[in-house]
Order: C-alpha cells, then sequence, then structure tokens
C-alpha cells in the first residue's frame, strides 16, 4: 500500500494542442499562499520507462510544487496518453514538443525555468540544451544515459532475449534487429514498434559530445549511495573541465534506492527524493518571485 502525502500543492490533467494532435500533460501548481519560485518542465524516459517511472516523477514534481515551483509534465508524441502511436515517434518531433512545453510554461510562470529529465529523458534535455526554444535557468538529470546508441542497444537486448526465452524455436541471432533497422525496416520490442528514423538519431546522441553551458544537477544511482559509476565519473570529469570555461557549474549526487525505471515493483525512491532536495537546495529555497498582478 502506497503511503499518502500531504500537500498543498494542486495537480491540473490537460491536453495540449501540438502537431500530429495532441500532448497529455499534467501540470503540478504551487499553492496559492506559496510565492511562486519558476518552472520545471519533466522529459520522461524512453518506453515502458515511462509506466515504470511515473509515481516516483509524480512525488518528486509534488515536492517541488510545495516549494513553489509549477511542473509540467509532458507525455511526447506517441507515448502515454498522448496523440500517435509509438512506432509514428521521432526524435525532431519531441524536441518540438519540449519546444512547445517549455513556451507554454514561460509564459504562464514567474521565474526562472528548469529542464528535469530521467534516463533517456535525460539526454533530451542535454540536446534541448544545446539551443534552447527560452531561457533555461538549469537542467536536473536524473540518471541520464550518456550514450544514445549504448541505450538503444539495452533496448534491443530486450527483444534477443524475450526471442531466447520464447518456447517457439524463433531464436534470433545478435545484430538480426540492428540489420532490420538499417534496412529500414520497423521492429517490435517488448510490445513496442520501434521505427528505424527513431533508432538512428538516437544512435548518434552521446553527452560528451553535449557539455552544456549552464548549472547542471545530476542525480546517479549506486548500490553503496556514495561511489559513481565509472562512465559517469569519466563524464563528470570532462563537464567539470570544460564547464569551468563555459562558467557552468556542476553538482552531483548519488542515491542508493535502486533502479526504479526498470523495477518489476512500483518503487518511491525516498533517498533519490531526498537527494534531489539536498543536492539543489540553493534554488529549492531561493527567494521566490513577485507574483503578477
Amino acid at each position: 500500500m502506497m503511503r499518502s502525502m500531504r500537500s498543498s500543492a494542486s495537480l491540473l490533467p490537460f491536453f495540449l494542442p501540438a502537431s500530429a494532435g495532441q500532448r497529455y500533460c499534467l501540470l503540478h501548481l504551487p499553492a496559492p499562499s506559496q510565492p511562486p519560485r519558476g518552472g520545471i518542465v519533466y522529459l520522461h524516459p524512453f518506453a515502458e520507462e515511462l509506466n515504470k517511472s511515473r509515481r516516483v516523477a509524480a512525488l518528486q514534481a509534488r515536492a517541488f510544487a510545495d516549494a513553489g515551483y509549477s511542473v509540467l509534465q509532458i507525455d511526447l508524441h506517441g507515448c502515454g496518453d498522448s496523440s500517435g502511436d509509438f512506432a509514428d515517434a521521432r526524435w525532431p518531433t519531441w524536441r518540438n514538443d519540449v519546444h512547445l512545453a517549455c513556451a507554454w510554461l514561460q509564459q504562464r510562470v514567474s521565474g526562472p525555468l528548469t529542464l528535469w529529465g530521467l534516463r533517456l529523458g535525460a539526454l533530451l534535455a542535454l540536446d534541448i540544451a544545446r539551443h534552447p526554444p527560452v531561457p533555461l535557468a538549469r537542467l536536473l538529470l536524473w540518471q541520464p544515459e550518456l550514450s544514445g546508441r549504448r541505450s538503444m542497444d539495452q533496448f534491443l537486448r530486450l527483444r534477443l532475449a524475450a526471442r531466447m526465452l520464447a518456447d517457439n524455436g524463433q531464436q534470433e541471432a545478435a545484430g538480426h534487429a540492428r540489420a532490420q533497422l538499417a534496412a529500414g525496416h520497423a521492429i517490435e520490442v517488448a510490445g513496442y514498434t520501434l521505427a528505424p528514423e527513431l533508432v538512428q538519431t538516437i544512435d548518434e546522441l552521446d553527452a560528451a559530445r553535449l557539455a552544456p553551458t549552464m548549472p547542471v544537477y545530476w542525480l546517479e544511482y549506486s548500490a553503496s549511495a556514495t561511489t559513481l559509476p565509472a562512465p559517469a565519473a569519466r563524464l563528470v570529469q570532462q563537464w567539470r573541465e570544460e564547464g569551468t570555461q563555459a562558467g557552468a557549474p556542476l553538482q552531483l549526487a548519488a542515491y542508493g534506492d535502486g533502479a526504479f525505471w526498470s523495477s518489476a515493483e512500483i518503487m518511491e525512491c525516498p533517498q533519490l527524493l531526498q537527494a534531489t532536495r539536498q543536492l539543489c537546495s540553493d534554488w529549492l529555497t531561493e527567494a521566490g518571485s513577485v507574483p503578477h498582478g
């Protein structure tokens, strides 16, 4: 049984008109008595990870709203409750969705805007930050994917594993899915139809080439909640070296709750929420802006 949370924040679900239909959104609003501090746009992870992480994302969004931030969660095109099938999803359309969400929130909220992404959503946030549609104050990255190609390889392994476990003799050679995509054919992975155009674009994304020029707050899972995985540690060092020249500070913290985006059970991750509160304390507690009126 999930515990209840007391909150004075309110929740507004709505559909945002967009290209090829509409996008399902959840807007977490601070209490009227809470001085507004700004806005946050949340970018969800890939495929089934979206569903696995909804609970934790909602808890964190509510915590941000309690701190005075308006938080917009958007289901990207072909995902969740938005228009389109996953087979229709394309990276440029997702970028346009983020542009739309940022512009929509900026027009309605006083204060700075933060882009918050989880997993592949964090890589999307880094991609957006190269040419942001509106001024961004900072990035919040939860367990960012560091390589688009590695992320897709991991996803494709779900297909290979399912074929190996199936008791129907339909085995598949390693690399067959990649060959099908390279030939321009869509494939099915874990119930999701994957378009070659989407995979090709994601393959080209590498966090090492996306060092942001704005403050970054990074949360990374570690079983010890203290030691970073080697790939993340190397990238952090590279970013800090590049960020020092660009004047973009990078703050980092680990948490030990677990990989909630792939867990068989829905998790709540109190350690992650606490680590986020501590890591982001400098802007979560800054003076609120004066409401327009």
